[in-house]
């Protein structure tokens, strides 16, 4: 059989989109891709929230082939995530790196002024879910709700030991509004990470946290751990027995968002690339389970313009929430 060269040329290019087709349209039709392993920075320690999501998320995107090349979780924890913040500013322009953030977003550059690191700057990618607060005690603890937890602590005074994930992160802002709606004082004592504190719970080395779910899940289903009261505006379907503070007549509701941001000057067809990746996470049957068997509240996607509103209403709202906590907030006392 022979060819003209127009016939060649039909049958290169029928073959080339039969190629394409095979590779799925998202990435066929993609302007742009990673040309390398993607840098998946976790700006808190392993084990936490943070690193859990990451880890998953990272495995989802293996499973479903949805990059042509790796993410590689890389955690990077220190200075309550300062560290990571310099890291992704010093990566302005590269495709190649994204953030998973949680409220030290805010807080950190808030509270150290001289980091010299502007978050509006980075590039949003996508809100993936708001992550959640419970109060935590050892489930050997006589404690058994609100109320006895508050008698306890209130008679225990300075040496009532609160396990939290760094000065002036959440935890310690959440436990500064506790102390202020209570009229109490702790000790508040930080760690790198959220599976660090869940872990000294068990082991009695403090008396309570304030655990995202997702931190105390395995020691909850245990047996080992006991939550008290919810800091969210309904009861979540992953605790149903467990009150709202708000239930118990107490204004404190705090959440954490869980967010993919890419750092300053990144390409907008990189930006539009991740967004549809998290944004196909996001509306997976895997990631949605996740959130509903594991306490957080994925009602809403939020990316790209919209995240970076929603970046700017909570800077604000986190430098209230500082300046109205005062020390407390930011170091624990």
């Amino acid at each position: 059989m022979t060819f003209t060269r127009l016939g060649l040329l039909a049958l290169v290019g029928a073959l080339s989109i039969g190629a394409a087709a095979a590779v799925g349209p998202s990435t066929a039709q993609a302007a742009w891709q990673p040309k390398k392993p993607v840098e998946f920075i976790i700006m808190a320690g392993t084990g936490g929230g943070a690193d859990q999501i990451a880890r998953l998320l990272q495995g989802l995107i293996e499973k479903k082939e949805l990059s042509p090349r790796p993410f590689i979780p890389i955690n990077n924890p220190g200075g309550s995530g300062a560290e990571a913040l310099r890291y992704l500013e010093s990566k302005a322009g590269d495709d190649h790196v994204v953030l998973v953030t949680l409220n030290s977003f805010y807080t950190t550059p808030i509270i150290q002024s001289d980091l010299g690191v502007d978050v509006s700057k980075f590039t949003p990618i996508g809100r993936m879910a708001l992550d959640t607060f419970l109060l935590w005690v050892n489930s050997e603890s006589d404690i058994m709700d609100l109320d006895s937890y508050v008698k306890a602590v209130s008679a225990a005074g300075k040496n009532w030991k609160v396990g939290g994930t760094g000065s002036g992160q959440e935890d310690s802002i959440l436990t500064a509004m506790m102390e202020a709606n209570w009229d109490y004082k702790v000790t508040y004592i930080p760690f790198p990470g959220g599976g660090t504190v869940a872990k000294n719970l068990i082991g009695k080395h403090i008396d309570s946290t304030v655990n995202n779910p997702s931190e105390q899940m395995a020691f909850f289903k245990a047996g080992q751990s006991r939550p008290l009261v919810q800091f969210t505006s309904t009861r979540m379907a992953a605790f149903p027995d467990v009150p709202t503070a708000k239930e118990l007549g107490h204004d404190i509701e705090y959440y954490m968002q869980r967010s993919i941001n890419g750092p300053p000057g990144m390409s907008k067809e990189a930006q539009d690339w991740y967004i549809n990746l998290f944004k196909t996470l996001y509306e997976s049957e895997e990631w949605q389970t996740f959130c509903t068997d594991d306490g957080l509240d994925c009602s809403e996607w939020m990316g790209g313009a919209d995240l970076a509103a929603f970046h700017t209403e909570q800077l604000k709202r986190h430098k209230d929430l500082i300046e109205k906590m005062g020390a407390a907030a930011t170091t624990g006392e």
